[in-house]
């Protein structure tokens, strides 16, 4: 069973910076994409930024310019750094890996953009 644990996440004020780290128990090379997710209270989860194996990089227009998503291999932990951070981006982050047949999840990061 793969584990994948988030941190990086806690208080910032607006225009601050944090990066998010998530690990993986076991290879990443096995996941053709691994991804950033979040949801904020009382909103539905959503997309923030994906990165295949061929680090073909996506991202929500909200954050273009301001995240940017890599992956280490040799570390098994895919990253994203936050920029220019907003109020809006206040939410839980999440992690996800996928293989053809498996969707895996992290337990989330919370992130708190506040004067």
């Amino acid at each position: 069973q793969v584990q994948l644990v988030e941190s990086g996440g806690g208080l910032v004020q607006p225009g601050g910076s944090l990066r998010l780290s998530c690990a993986a128990s076991g290879s990443i090379r096995s996941f053709y994409v691994m991804g950033w997710y979040r949801q904020a209270p009382g909103k539905q989860r959503e997309l923030v930024a994906t990165i295949t194996t061929d680090a073909i990089r996506n991202y929500v227009d909200s954050v273009k310019g301001r995240f940017t998503i890599s992956r280490d291999n040799a570390k098994n932990t895919v990253y994203l750094q936050m920029n220019s951070l907003k109020f809006e981006d206040t939410a839980v982050y999440y992690c996800r890996a996928d293989r053809v047949r498996d969707v895996y999840w992290g337990q989330g990061t919370q992130v708190t953009v506040s004067s």
